[in-house]
């Protein structure tokens, strides 16, 4: 099973090409440059650099999954992957599933088996509020959600843990002074660079979807806000 795995979720692009579990390339980008411009030529690039064999004709055709973050994250990010992944597996005829962004995201914690110790990923979503949701270890590996994904004052989500918290995310780098006042001693943050969601890890959760039968419908499936964006509001 070959599957390809993306996020535009926020400022950085990431893709990866999986066999089955086992990663066999992945690019990740921080270039500052809009999606729309670095999305197609990332997967181009990636494909052509592990030689999937593929039909003349569809370049693309030894792809057999198509995985990526519905959200929540950027407005415009996010509809420019969706858009990108619903076309190939529509020509291509070939499933989709989209993926959790703050699932994906967790995945850069190893679990530590630590019982009290729960993590917190935080995506800045602006106006002074941050997607999060809070996840528990669990014997399986893999963490738990034990609070569902939401758009929220960092203050306000902060008031209500208890224990000793992880956190990570480009979020949890905004308000990092808040978050330790919130939980003096209590508080933990992983390094700068694993705040960024990777692909590989869509790929994966994406993977598990597929065989537990969660498919998505690409003419329905639409990215995960949260919110309404301000231009609709206005």
């Amino acid at each position: 099973m070959i599957t390809l795995a993306i996020d535009t979720s926020a400022g950085t692009t990431s893709v990866a090409l999986l066999e089955d579990d086992s990663i066999l390339a992945e690019l990740f980008m921080n270039s500052g440059k809009n999606h729309a411009e670095t999305l197609l030529p990332a997967i181009e690039r990636l494909v052509a650099s592990v030689g999937i064999k593929t039909e003349q004709r569809m370049p693309f055709s030894g792809i057999d999954l198509f995985a990526f973050t519905v959200g929540p994250g950027s407005f415009t990010g996010l509809r420019v992957g969706a858009s990108t992944i619903k076309g190939l597996a529509f020509v291509l005829r070939k499933p989709t599933v989209g993926v959790c962004t703050l699932d994906a995201l967790v995945l850069n914690v190893p679990n530590l088996h630590l019982k009290d110790v729960n993590v917190c990923p935080m995506l800045d979503a602006g106006r002074g509020e941050v997607y999060a949701a809070l996840y528990a270890p669990s014997e399986t590996g893999i963490y738990e959600k034990t609070v569902t994904e939401c758009v929220v004052c960092p203050e306000e989500f902060l008031g209500s843990m208890d224990g000793e918290v992880i956190f990570l995310g480009n979020g949890a780098e905004k308000y990092r002074d808040t978050v330790r006042g919130a939980l003096p001693g209590r508080s933990f943050f992983i390094p700068p660079h694993l705040n960024h969601v990777k692909a590989y890890a869509v790929g994966l959760l994406g993977l598990k979807k597929f065989y537990d039968g969660d498919i998505s419908d690409i003419m329905t499936v639409t990215p995960d806000y949260l919110r309404a964006s301000y231009a609709t509001k206005n």
